[in-house]
C-alpha cells in the first residue's frame, strides 16, 4: 500500500527509511545547472535535482565564527539556531540531543561518519558511532591530507588519504552503502571538503573552465565600498586575492571553483549509483546541501564572512523513491534538516530543537515554514529579508543597506527608503528575540567605515598548493 501523505512507502510497512547525507562545503546555491547555471557541468546533481524535490532558499542562519562551517554544523547537529546553543564557541554542546545520536536513540538508526569534521572530538564522539576517512579539520590541500578511521567512538591512528578529497571520501561512502546491513535504518553523513579552499582541482577539471570561461557574477566588483567585519583584514578568504580584484584573478579562482564543484559531482554521482545498486535503493532518502556558500568576487568579496545572498544561501536537494519531484521558493534554514530527518523516521523533534520540517512542504501541505530570513554574523553584521526586501545593519560602523529583492536580486543598489527601512528593522528586533540573539543593532562610538585597501596585505596561505603559491602569491 502505498500512501505518500502518510509516510508513503515507508507506512506501510515498520521500515524507517535509511539517509544519506551529503555535506559540500562553502558551494554556492547557484552552482547547480539543474537550477539554472547554464555555464556549469553537474550531471549528477541535474539528476538529483530532476528526481528529488529542490529548496531555492536555503540559508545558512549567520554564524559565531569567522569559520562559517563551525557554526553552520552545530546548527545542523543539534537543530538550533546558534545563539541558543549553550556554550557554542567552545563546542559545548555535546550534551544535547545531537541529530545522529538521536536518530539512534529513538528510532534505532546505525550512524557513520566520513569526511570533515570541524567541531572537535568531544562532539564527534557524542554523535557518532563509527566512521571512515575522517578529517579532523577545517581545510586542506585535497591533495595532501591524512584521514582517521573512526571504530566504537575512537578515533584510529592517522594516514594519508589515497586520493583527492571528494574522491576519498566517495569510496568510504561505497564501501559502507555496499556492506551496510538491511537489518536496521542506517544515517551515513558525508562531509565533502571541495568546494572549500585551496583551488586545486585535478588538472582535467580546471582546464575544462579555463578554456570555456564562465562569466563573472552580476554583483562583481573590484573592491567592497565599506568595511564589512570587525577585522582590518576582512577575514583570512579575503586575503587570498589582492585588491582592488582583478577580473583575470577572479576569472581563474571560478574556474578553478567551478572545477571542485564538476569533480564532486562526480563523485556524488558514484555514490548515487552505488545506493542504486544496492539492496538500500527503495528505502533510502538522499539528502545534498552545503554548510554554506561563498562570495567568489561578489561584492568584491572572496569568503563567506558576510550576509550577502551569495554567501548564505547553499543548495539544498532532497530524493528518494518517496520523495515527489518538485521544488520550493520557500524559507528555510538549513538546520531544518534536523526536523526534516525527524519528520521522515517518524519520531518527534526534541522540544528544544528550533527546526521546523520540511517534509510538509515537499508533500504540498503548506505553502512556507518562515516568513523571513533573520542572518546574524556574530555582532557585526545582520540581515533580514522578508522576500521582497531585504536590511542589512552593520552596528559597528553605523551603516546599513536595503535591497528591493524582487527587482535587484544581486543587492548591487541599495535604496534610501526611510519607512521601508524601519518597518523591516522591526522585523529584525523581533526576529532576534526569536532566536536568541542579543547583540545591539546600534553602538555608541561606531568606527570609520572606509578601508584604506593600500595596508591591506595579499595572505600566502599555508595550505595553498605550490602552484597556487607561484601564481597568486609571486611577491611572497
Amino acid at each position: 500500500m502505498f500512501v505518500l501523505n502518510t509516510g508513503g512507502l515507508f507506512a506501510a510497512s515498520s521500515q524507517k527509511p535509511n539517509f544519506v547525507f551529503l555535506f559540500a562545503d562553502d558551494q554556492r546555491a547557484d552552482t547547480i545547472r539543474a537550477h539554472g547555471n547554464d555555464f556549469i557541468h553537474t550531471p549528477n546533481l541535474d539528476r538529483l535535482a530532476e528526481s528529488g524535490f529542490s529548496f531555492k532558499n536555503n540559508y545558512c542562519a549567520g554564524s559565531y565564527s569567522g569559520a562559517v562551517c563551525v557554526a553552520s554544523r552545530a546548527m545542523l547537529m543539534t537543530g538550533r539556531y546558534w545563539n541558543n546553543i549553550p556554550n557554542v564557541k567552545k563546542n559545548g554542546w555535546a550534551s544535547l540531543d545531537l541529530l545522529p545520536t538521536y536518530l539512534k536513540e529513538k528510532a534505532g538508526y546505525e550512524t557513520y561518519i566520513i569526511g570533515k569534521w570541524h567541531n572537535g572530538l568531544h562532539t564527534l564522539r557524542a554523535a557518532f558511532q563509527n566512521g571512515a576517512s575522517v578529517y579532523m579539520g577545517g581545510m586542506a590541500d585535497h591533495t595532501d591530507f591524512e584521514v582517521q578511521d573512526f571504530v566504537a567512538g575512537q578515533l584510529q591512528a592517522k594516514r594519508r588519504a589515497k586520493e583527492f578529497s571528494s574522491t576519498e571520501f566517495a569510496n568510504s561512502a561505497i564501501k559502507y552503502i555496499e556492506e551496510a546491513p538491511s537489518d536496521k535504518p542506517f544515517f551515513l553523513y558525508v562531509a565533502f571538503m571541495a568546494p572549500h579552499d585551496p583551488r586545486n582541482p585535478p588538472d582535467e577539471y580546471r582546464q575544462r573552465y579555463y578554456k570555456n570561461r564562465p562569466p563573472l557574477a552580476k554583483n562583481y566588483k573590484a573592491l567592497h565600498p565599506f568595511r564589512n567585519v570587525k577585522f582590518t583584514t576582512q577575514g583570512r578568504d579575503e586575503g587570498l586575492a589582492s585588491w582592488p580584484r582583478e577580473k583575470s584573478v577572479i576569472s581563474d579562482q571560478l574556474c578553478e571553483y567551478y572545477g571542485l564543484v564538476t569533480h564532486l559531482d562526480e563523485q556524488v554521482g558514484r555514490i548515487i549509483d552505488a545506493i542504486d545498486q544496492s539492496k538500500h535503493a527503495d528505502n533510502t532518502i538522499i539528502i545534498y546541501t552545503a554548510d554554506h556558500g561563498l562570495a567568489m568576487g561578489s561584492h568584491g568579496l572572496l569568503g563567506k564572512q558576510n550576509v550577502y545572498e551569495h554567501s548564505m544561501k547553499a543548495p539544498l536537494i532532497i530524493s528518494g523513491k518517496t520523495v515527489p519531484n518538485g521544488e520550493s521558493a520557500a524559507f528555510n534554514y538549513i538546520h531544518d534538516l534536523y526536523a526534516t530527518l525527524c519528520d521522515y523516521a517518524r519520531i518527534a523533534k526534541p522540544e528544544a530543537v528550533d527546526a521546523k520540517s520540511l517534509r510538509p512542504l515537499i508533500e504540498g501541505e503548506i505553502k512556507q515554514i518562515h516568513e523571513a530570513m533573520f542572518l546574524p554574523f556574530q555582532d557585526v553584521q545582520f540581515a533580514i529579508n522578508d522576500g521582497r526586501w531585504k536590511l542589512h545593519i552593520y552596528p559597528q560602523i553605523d551603516h546599513y543597506l536595503l535591497f528591493d529583492l524582487e527587482n535587484d536580486p544581486d543587492e548591487i543598489h541599495s535604496l534610501e527608503a526611510p519607512n521601508k527601512k524601519a518597518e523591516m528593522l522591526k522585523l529584525m528586533k523581533a526576529w532576534q528575540a526569536k532566536t536568541g540573539s542579543q547583540a545591539p543593532l546600534v553602538v555608541a562610538n561606531p568606527e570609520p567605515k572606509e578601508v584604506d585597501y593600500s595596508k591591506l596585505e595579499q595572505r600566502l596561505d599555508k595550505w595553498q598548493p605550490q602552484w597556487i603559491q607561484e601564481k597568486y602569491f609571486k611577491d611572497k
